[in-house]
Order: structure tokens, then sequence, then C-alpha cells
């Protein structure tokens, strides 16, 4: 049985008072609410926040997931934060790839190997990003996109370490624009995504493997989004910055 998953992302978003309080919200509305066991629900606050956050979460309902990780162990990389660090911060995955990584700080898939080992070693979730561009998909070049992201960045992986890794598939041309792919196109490039890793490794990996969407989900659209059979929950921009909005979606998935 595959896992669900509704992840929010909130970027350079909230202080650490309000970032706290935001979780606090998230934690008090899911006290209401039964998660049955194959659902998880992680927030991704900024680095700063993380030893603030866990604290006042219940951690058998809520994961905390860190937004990158440096590509190295330690030494001297100034600014960088390491995926140990994260972890004894109390980080338990970590995002890897998305798309505002790759075009503003030029992340490359070879960065991206280093920053998965790095993950994995450290026995947290690499949730990685993967998705196309508006031209690219104008071309009719999203599958090679994404293929090749996928491929690069990840195949060198063993089938065990490769059964512990979760896709965000985010086009580009969705994340934070309010358009939204339709539930067709979702649905089409997530059998796309697990017929690939079938290809390299084997039917098992893929249908265990937890593919989300992302780009532009709301609660007006999740329930539609998430009903597809290869949609297996979502990585929340925007709306994760909200409790109620963010509430919603993780009931749309229910």
């Amino acid at each position: 049985m595959r896992t669900k998953i509704v992840a929010g992302n909130w970027k350079m978003n909230t202080d650490i008072k309000e970032g706290v309080i935001l979780a606090s919200e998230i934690d008090s509305e899911l006290k209401n609410i039964t998660l049955p066991e194959d659902v998880k629900v992680i927030i991704a606050p900024p680095f700063t926040h993380i030893a603030f956050v866990e604290q006042v979460i219940d951690h058998k309902k809520i994961l905390i997931a860190a937004q990158n990780c440096a590509a190295e162990t330690e030494g001297a990389y100034t600014g960088e934060i390491s995926a140990k660090m994260l972890k004894g911060m109390g980080s338990e995955a970590i995002i890897l790839g998305h798309s505002e990584r790759r075009a503003y700080y030029h992340e490359t898939s070879e960065t991206l190997v280093k920053k998965t080992e790095q993950v994995i070693q450290n026995e947290m979730i690499p949730i990685f990003c993967c998705g196309e561009k508006l031209e690219e998909r104008e071309a009719g070049n999203h599958f090679n996109v994404v293929k090749n992201q996928i491929s690069e960045a990840l195949f060198h992986l063993s089938e065990s370490d490769f059964s512990k890794i979760v896709i965000a598939y985010e086009p580009v041309w969705a994340i934070g624009t309010g358009v939204t792919a339709s539930k067709e196109q979702a649905q089409e490039i997530h059998k796309f995504i697990r017929k690939t890793v079938a290809d390299k490794y084997n039917q098992k990996i893929a249908g265990d493997l937890t593919i989300l969407y992302g780009g532009s989900v709301k609660p007006g659209n999740a329930r539609d989004i998430f009903s597809m059979p290869d949609v297996d929950g979502g990585l929340i921009g925007g709306a994760a910055l909200n409790a109620d909005n963010f509430i919603d979606i993780i009931k749309a998935i229910i």
C-alpha cells in the first residue's frame, strides 16, 4: 500500500514567531482528525524555524522537512547546512531539486546525486522534485525533461535506497501562478513517472512509490487531483501558509 502525503513547503515565508503559531494551529486542528495509517502530513518551514516548530507539534501526526541541504557532509562550506545538522534539529525529510533551487541557484543533477545520498545516509526521506517549464511542455518535451531529471539524479541508487524516495512532480508553469494542471494532465505524467521507474527497477518498487503533485493545489481542487490513481498527495506551496486551507487539503486525501 502506497503512502499518501500532504506536504507543506513554506518556502522563505514567516518569521520564527509566525511559524510557530502556524505550526501550532495546524497541530491543533489535526487533533480533531483521525489520519489513516497510510497518510502522512509534512511541514517544511525555513531552516531557522525547525528547532522551534518541532517542539509544538505531535510527531505522531506531523513530520518536519527541511527545504534543502548541503551536498557535502561537513567542512569549510560557509553558509551551508548539512543533512546531519538538519536531522539533529528534528528534520525527518528534506525537499530536493525544487524548480526554484534549479533556476535560481543552478542546481544540477550532479549536485542532486550528492544531496540525495546525504539525505539517505542520514536516514531521512528525500522528497525529490521534478517538472518541466512551460516552453518544454508546449514543445511536447515534458516527458523527456522529467525522465532525465529523475534518471540522472536517482537511477544510480540501489533498489533498497530508491525505495526510500518520494517524488514530487511540479510543473514549473503551475507553481505560484494560480494555474493548475488538470487532473488528467497530472495523472498522465504521474503514470509516466511510475512506468519509468518500473522500467529501471521493477513493478513492485514503482507500485510502492509515492508520487506527489505540486502546483497551485488549493482546497477547491485538491480532491479532484488526489482522486487520480497515480497521484498520492501533494507538495503544497501558498495554501500551506494558512492552517485552515492546509487542513482542508489534508481532508481531501482522507
